[in-house]
Parts: structure tokens; sequence; C-alpha cells
């Protein structure tokens, strides 16, 4: 039996991959402005996406590791996409990545959903920890991950170097009882006094 979970907010549905989604996976990763800041170039060959969808695909159905598609609910169109991965269940702590096409950028869909991800990640894979790694220079993905409760808490200094360019990395943390504490601070926010 294979795993499928399927996670709908407000705007967006985060599903497991299908391999329709390669071509607007591939358009994503061979945009030069959303891989400014990867550790990797951008794409040059379309089969690299149906070679990452089928990758993905089965490290999903095995709960190895989860890269949720991000489709925007009104139009079932793929925006992106946001990954649970490197899980280490004995320490219950895991790593977080996302990417979204630029159409998409500056409309809080980022947030919505990461706040999600949190969510699955927390609750559901009952995880203690969560961890991202990003470009210190990436100032977008510091304040995305910030919103949602995340510290800088360290800083590796030529930790990448991509197409011959040296690039340093930004560690941020999340504790359960950290976001926990914010959701139910939140809560108690929403609700009449």
């Amino acid at each position: 039996m294979t795993y499928e979970k399927t996670i709908e907010t407000e705007r967006l549905i985060l599903r497991k991959p299908h391999p329709a989604d390669a071509p607007a996976l591939f358009a994503i990763h061979a945009d030069p402005e959303v891989m400014r800041y990867f550790s990797e170039l951008p794409w040059q060959d379309d089969s690299r996406a149906a070679g990452k969808i089928a990758d993905d695909i089965a490290a999903f159905e095995k709960e190895e590791s989860f890269r949720f598609a991000v489709e925007l609910k009104a139009t079932g169109q793929y925006m992106g996409s946001c990954s649970l991965f490197a899980e280490h269940r004995q320490n219950r702590r895991a790593e977080i990545g996302y990417v979204l096409g630029r159409p998409y950028w500056g409309h809080g869909y980022m947030q919505e959903a990461l706040s999600a991800l949190l969510e699955f990640a927390f609750v559901e894979r009952n995880l203690n920890r969560l961890e991202a790694d990003i470009d210190p220079l990436n100032t977008a993905s510091a304040s995305a991950l910030e919103r949602q409760g995340f510290r800088r808490e360290g800083f590796l200094p030529e930790r990448w170097i991509v197409g011959g360019q040296v690039s340093d990395t930004a560690l941020y943390g999340l504790l359960r009882r950290e976001w926990e504490a914010r959701r139910n601070a939140g809560s108690a926010a929403a609700v009449p006094g």
C-alpha cells in the first residue's frame, strides 16, 4: 500500500506530485531568478523534471520524504513545492525546503503552504524540531521562515559552490514547543474576548 496525503488550505492544495507536473516544475527550476539562491544551477534539460517527480513520488509513497506539490485550488495550476525531508525518526527532527514559481511571489501563498507543512510535520509526523538551510542573501526566504517562528541559529561560511559562485548558509530552526506556543497564542487572539 502506498502512502497518500493531501492537505487543503484556504487557497491551496498540497499533494503528492503527479507526472503531469513536469512541465511546470521544469519551468520553475529553469528560471534563473527562482534558482538564484539554490545549491544548484538552473535546469537546462527538461527530462530532469520527470526524473525528479518519479523520485519524489517513490519517496513520498515510502514515507521517506514528502515533496508536496503546491497547487492553486481555484485553477489547479502547479505553483511550486514545499518539502519535509532528511527526517531522523529517533531524534524527531527533519528539514524543510520550498520553491514557488515567480508569477506567484508576493501573494502570501508560501506562508499558507508553510503553515500547512508545519502542521503536518509537528502533528502528523510527531516531530520535535525542524531545520532550514538558506542562502543568507535570500532575504525573502529568511522572512518567510521568521514569519513562521523560525530563528536563525547558525552561519556556515562558503558552504556551497554553484557554477563557480561561492555562497554561505544561514541555518534556521523551529522547536515544536515554540510552534505550539505561537499557534495557541494565535488561536487565543482569534477568539473574541
